[in-house]
């Protein structure tokens, strides 16, 4: 018996049991989605708390490894539970959940919280759940597309501003053309190898009749990946969409994904390119390199504390970029550390300018800072912790 027929002759619900987190979080969204029709927009907290309960909830649920069984892999290995995939889960539920905190006091000051929003942050975490635990190519794009599609609707929640519609714009359109060169190099490894099962073109690559069309695709894919981080020489998007979107919405699409993100390339690169590290290694190191030099030296220059922000996190992808492209166990654990640590700090980076901000008085210009510690001491005091 093949691992294809093997894996369908399973009982429907063993092949659903991995997947309770998942499937508790889109019953989650949904049930919100049909509440919010019902709610006035003086009960939308409602929404709000139960998406955090929610986020909360499906963070236990993994914690305590809640359908773990003795297969780690279903749905013919497109879905991976590891520890690995765990521990990022865990770590994206739980600085969502912190997200959002900081979602509802802003937008509800500024008349801007709509229940949908609550809703789009759940659509996106569930698509990084999918990504982290991707087995396959087409998991990998299903998760990637429904967080980048709720992320392009989360930058244009404030409609009357130009700056957030320009910015949703540019988001959509620099992210349709990253999610065009990925699937390109996914179409060309499917056609070297003949299989979307990472698993399986990791066995294929090595003796591929194609080795050219294989290791082209991974240079496509490469790039694909570089655009979703945010790494130099294709960061023109960043400090664009992180200026412009309300800053708890910058706090949420500036930490969580880039776990999601790291698990993209250890689950394309690391595991299923694994063959061509001699090739896509020093790829990774030149894109690391570019990301420190470009992402410390320009934000030197900034003004905006957002934008000084947004380079900064390229700085850090190149950092984290470095240890993958070390490879090997080592080099993995130590950018996955680097990643859960710099997703901690980014939200609390973003979330003391949401505290510090007031209504008509978005402190995210540098000098708005200005005199800080004379006024308040212990803001100043966190400012500091968190931006050192």
């Amino acid at each position: 018996m093949t691992t294809m027929q093997a894996t369908l002759a399973m009982p429907a619900v063993t092949q659903l049991l991995p997947l309770i987190p998942e499937l508790v979080l889109v019953g989650a969204a949904f049930g919100l989605l049909m509440l919010d029709l019902f709610l006035k927009d003086s009960q939308r907290v409602f929404t709000h708390v139960l998406s955090v309960l929610a986020l909360l909830l499906v963070a236990g649920l993994i914690a305590c490894g809640v359908g773990v069984g003795d297969d780690t892999s279903v749905l013919n290995n497109m879905f991976v539970r590891d520890t690995m995939a765990d521990v990022l889960k865990i770590s994206t539920c739980l600085i969502s959940a912190v997200a959002l905190l900081f979602v509802w006091p802003y937008l509800r000051d500024r008349g801007l919280y709509k229940g949908e929003v609550s809703v789009l942050v759940l659509f996106a975490v569930l698509g990084m759940l999918l990504l982290i635990s991707a087995g396959s190519l087409i998991m990998v794009y299903l998760g990637l597309e429904l967080l980048a599609l709720s992320s392009y609707a989360l930058v244009a929640v404030d409609r009357d501003s130009k700056l957030a519609s320009e910015a949703a714009m540019k988001y959509f359109v620099l992210g349709a053309l990253a999610s065009g060169l990925l699937l390109y190099g996914m179409s060309l490894v499917y056609g070297a190898t003949g299989s979307l099962d990472l698993a399986t073109i990791r066995e294929a690559a090595p003796g591929v009749a194609q080795p050219m069309l294989l290791l082209t695709g991974v240079v496509f894919m490469i790039a694909g990946i570089a655009f979703k981080f945010g790494a130099a020489p294709f960061h023109m998007w960043l400090p664009d969409v992180y200026h412009g979107a309300p800053t708890p919405i910058t706090l949420f699409i500036g930490s969580a994904p880039k776990l999601a993100a790291f698990a993209m390339v250890v689950r394309l690169l690391g595991f299923g390119a694994s063959p061509l590290a001699a090739q896509w290694q020093p790829m990774l190191a030149v894109l690391a390199a570019l990301s420190l030099v470009l992402g410390n030296v320009i934000a030197l220059m900034q003004t905006n504390l957002k934008r000084m922000l947004a380079y900064s996190t390229i700085s850090h992808v190149g950092f984290l970029f470095l240890g993958l492209a070390g490879g090997g166990a080592e080099g993995y654990a130590a950018s996955m550390f680097y990643a859960i640590s710099y997703a901690l700090m980014a939200t609390a980076a973003f979330g003391v300018i949401v505290l510090l901000s007031r209504r008509g008085f978005e402190a995210d210009n540098i000098d708005d800072f200005k005199g800080l510690n004379a006024r308040d001491p212990w803001s100043a005091g966190m400012v500091l912790c968190v931006m050192a």
